[in-house]
């Protein structure tokens, strides 16, 4: 190997950082703004993402490997216990945390995080949101983090509303990352299989087109997935807790389903840049989300 190539490798950073932050901060919409690209799953609804995912983000020259996680939230059901300790895994992990701080909370819940931070990561506070008070308001909480300034490295206001601090972020992100050589293929966007986003997309499909209550019972399980360089023929089954809630789900004369078909296809064909067969099914599986073995089952392994 010659000295060039030794001194370009050192020169080159990689790490991991984790997103953390309460449910419904923002975390899947950043790493979607960061990235450029849809892969994690938004949703209005709190606690959508329940597991982490990656996706790298190349930067200078720096590849960042972002950790999407659930939001930290007291322990309900036995998924939730899984979510929350997707999130504490996530912090002891990487190597830099942003948490995520939307402009309008209060501080209690950044003072829940740093007791979750037992090891002291170090953080960077991303103050979400801004585009929804005035300069005023927003200097008024940069002054409210203060007395917390020896906790944290930098705080860095952005909009992803307003498309505001986006450079000054990932700028800031590689400050403190190690150096390293890269630790994936810099073509690729993210280290998830083809069927967790697929699994991803259907389930934002039924965040977005069912009441309140009811995705939180549901899951979604890939059964087959038909590959060829223009079409993806993908069979997946809805998993619900009652049988009031697969009627719910196939509506009437299986006009919700259909719908929840149609929003996961087109999510699923941007992505792909193929055309996509999608087939669903809903099945019944009572207690799921209390059920460990079930749980696992469906790829929550504790």
């Amino acid at each position: 190997m010659s000295k060039k190539v030794q001194e370009n490798r050192q020169e080159t950073k990689a790490g991991f950082v984790a997103l953390i932050g309460r449910p419904n901060a923002g975390k899947s919409s950043l790493l979607n703004w960061l990235l450029g690209e849809k892969i994690a799953m938004v949703s209005h609804k709190a606690q959508a993402t329940r597991k982490r995912l990656n996706a790298i983000v190349m930067h200078k020259n720096a590849q960042i490997i972002f950790v999407d996680t659930p939001g930290i939230h007291e322990k309900e059901r036995l998924l939730n216990k899984f979510m929350l300790e997707e999130a504490i895994k996530a912090i002891g992990d990487c190597d830099l945390i942003l948490y995520l701080h939307p402009v309008t909370d209060s501080l209690e819940n950044y003072e829940k995080f740093l007791e979750l931070n037992k090891n002291k990561r170090p953080h960077i506070v991303v103050l979400t949101k801004i585009d929804t008070v005035d300069n005023a308001k927003l200097l008024q909480k940069i002054a409210q983090f203060k007395p917390f300034q020896d906790r944290f490295l930098e705080l860095v206001p952005v909009s992803i509303t307003k498309n505001i601090g986006k450079e000054e972020l990932l700028d800031t992100i590689i400050k403190y990352l190690p150096e390293s050589p890269y630790l994936y293929d810099p073509e690729l966007l993210t280290t998830e299989h083809i069927r967790d986003i697929y699994k991803e997309l259907i389930r934002e499909s039924i965040f977005e087109n069912l009441s309140d209550e009811i995705p939180y019972e549901t899951d979604v399980i890939i059964e087959k997935i038909e590959e060829s360089e223009s079409l993806d023929r993908v069979f997946a089954m809805i998993v619900v807790e009652k049988p009031s809630q697969k009627g719910i789900i196939i509506g009437k004369k299986g006009s919700t389903l259909k719908r929840i078909g149609k929003d996961a296809r087109i999510k699923m064909e941007q992505f792909s840049g193929k055309k996509i067969f999608l087939q669903l099914f809903v099945v019944v599986k009572k207690g799921w989300t209390r059920n460990k073995k079930a749980l696992e089952d469906f790829g929550y392994k504790f």
